[in-house]
């Protein structure tokens, strides 16, 4: 798998809106209903002895898993308690910085590379874990994410593929071969058009635009580095590799590949399109596999990435991030405590009851898949030439917010090329070029 990392940053908003928000998950709940029971007074004092971290991320569908996993983490270490908030990815974002200032929130946290990184890096929010043992319990190949001058200030702890979801039992029963090449993409949407059935489910309303322009630009810009060079100046959205990504959105959204109205479609909608089998593909990423089944459990699946060139131009089968990058807080007073807890997350037993109960692969060592799901789509890891999501290799929030802006347009009826031009336009105000 070819592997090209960058980095990333979040907006500052209020912290305060975020706690109305908040799924909290605490085993302070426990030793408060363990008072109520009656439970020992060794146990209670160990508790009350015990020192509490605060751990903060945005999925919210892993809560389950990781309510297990805390338990697990307290009862091998009875000196420390964890106190996990989880927010909505949106929210957590923008606001992450903000809660991190003072060092009494997110004692271990977690960190979108790109942009977010990239912002919390400059508020020296991240603390060097360079020196930490447990880091050799991760992959190699997939730390330089984390990485920032010589120093390893967070580590991914989860692979995801960011590309289509397809059903793979719909396929094989409508006699549907996988697409090499444009030619026979359109053959295949086509196929499922007239069997009424939406090719993708296109989440437009939020994360749409910024998972699938990965997939849609990975054979039309070839140059991993085009970003960093739109940044410098040395690039322009004006080109053709730009202009082409949009005009291939606007081909899926005018011939039906996406649904009607997509840019008023949410992910939960387009995950239910897809349960439903009123879909064919998601246009997200594995990271809602598990989703998926849990609301149709008789669903097959596997990654179909769009192919937007000619099979012989055709260079990347795929796109690929590694993410959910664990941290300790630089302002925390329990780095210690924090370190430990990293530590437990990146045992094997603990990484694979992760990875089997929220459907992720993951970035630590000699983890075991035994979902079907992932077993099903591991080879993608080794077998697959993929590339690293171009997206996260933005980081100018400003610049991202063109470049999205700029499919959200085109999708809503702008020209291409005009689309292209007026996000250039943004792009040359915040860069100075």
């Amino acid at each position: 798998m070819k592997k090209k990392y960058g980095v990333f940053a979040g907006m500052l908003t209020v912290s305060f809106m975020l706690a109305a928000c908040a799924d909290n998950s605490s085993q302070q709940e426990a030793e408060e209903s363990g008072n109520d029971s009656g439970g020992d007074e060794g146990s209670s004092a160990s508790s009350e002895d015990a020192t509490e971290i605060s751990f903060i991320h945005w999925r919210g569908e892993d809560e389950e898993v990781f309510d297990d996993i805390i338990s697990q983490f307290e009862e091998e270490n009875p000196d420390i308690t964890v106190q996990m908030n989880i927010y909505p990815s949106e929210q957590y974002q923008s606001n992450a910085q903000q809660m991190l200032r003072d060092g009494s929130t997110g004692d271990v946290f977690t960190s979108f590379p790109g942009t977010q990184f990239e912002t919390i890096n400059n508020a020296g929010f991240f603390t060097d874990l360079s020196d930490e043992g447990f880091v050799e319990n991760f992959a190699e190949t997939s730390l330089e994410v984390g990485q920032s001058g010589g120093s390893q200030l967070a580590i991914p702890y989860q692979l995801v593929f960011n590309m289509p979801v397809y059903n793979k039992g719909m396929f094989e029963e409508l006699g549907i071969e996988v697409p090499t090449s444009w030619s026979e993409y359109q053959e295949m949407a086509e196929t499922l058009k007239e069997n009424d059935i939406t090719p993708i489910a296109f989440p437009g309303a939020d994360i749409g635009p910024n998972q699938t322009m990965n997939s849609m630009m990975m054979n039309n810009a070839k140059n991993v580095d085009v970003f960093a060079q739109l940044e410098s100046g040395e690039e322009s959205l004006t080109n053709d590799w730009w202009v082409s990504t949009l005009e291939d959105f606007q081909y899926f959204n005018e011939n039906g590949y996406f649904q009607e109205d997509a840019l008023g479609t949410n992910q939960d909608s387009a995950m239910q399109m897809v349960a439903d089998e009123e879909a064919a593909m998601l246009a997200t990423g594995s990271y809602h596999m598990a989703s998926l089944k849990d609301l149709n459990e008789d669903l097959e699946l596997g990654f179909l990435p769009p192919i937007t060139v000619p099979e012989e131009e055709v260079e990347y089968e795929g796109i690929h991030t590694a993410t959910f990058m664990l941290a300790v807080n630089q302002n925390s007073e329990k780095k210690e405590e924090a370190k430990t807890f990293i530590e437990f997350l990146s045992q094997p037993d603990i990484a694979s009851q992760y990875a089997n109960e929220t459907g992720q692969h993951l970035t630590v060592n000699d983890v075991e898949y035994d979902s079907e799901a992932l077993q099903n789509t591991s080879h993608w890891i080794d077998e697959k030439d993929t590339r690293f999501q171009p997206r996260y290799l933005i980081t100018e929030a400003a610049v991202e917010d063109a470049v999205l802006s700029s499919i959200e347009n085109t999708l809503g009826g702008t020209a291409p090329g005009e689309a292209a031009e007026e996000a250039q336009q943004i792009v040359e105000e915040n860069i100075g070029g």
